[in-house]
């Protein structure tokens, strides 16, 4: 007997085993799992392996699994956070930005494969970025000529 396992908040992925239904006298139907950990990075191995695009949920599962949050995956990629929780709403589409989605699958292989460098690079990336921004000079016309106004 399979299990869907939607617990992985996709809805492809089906258990052969590794899995325990117990039923409990007041709780009813129980449900463990060995090796999550595992079972989650098999996942994950085989979504970044996909020669398609990736969706929104799978996308999501990706991000979740790197310990991210919307806005901080938004930082790296240099986009917002709202485009990232648009992708993830389109659970069943196709990530419009196909950049992004390459780079987190990269993210994800190399922080699962433990490349210190790699993310070192990102890190330094989202740096820059940031001290780009501060550097940027934006002015506004006014009646009594320009001024400077916050980035």
């Amino acid at each position: 007997m399979s299990y869907h396992y939607t617990e992985s908040g996709l809805d492809n992925v089906w258990l052969e085993d590794g899995y325990i239904i117990e039923n409990h006298p007041s709780y009813g139907e129980l449900i463990s799992f060995k090796n999550v950990r595992g079972l989650h990075e098999a996942i994950g191995r085989w979504l970044v392996a996909q020669p398609r695009t990736l969706n929104g949920a799978e996308f999501r599962f990706l991000r979740v699994e790197l310990d991210l949050s919307q806005k901080s995956l938004g930082a790296i990629l240099g986009v917002t956070e709202q485009a990232v929780a648009k992708w993830e709403k389109g659970r069943d589409k196709a990530v419009a930005n196909k950049s992004a989605e390459r780079l987190l699958r990269l993210a994800y292989i190399n922080y699962l494969d433990g490349n210190t460098e790699f993310s070192a690079i990102i890190n330094r990336i989202t740096k820059l970025d940031a001290e780009i921004a501060e550097h940027e000079l934006r002015l506004r016309k006014e009646q009594d000529g320009w001024h400077k106004i916050a980035a």
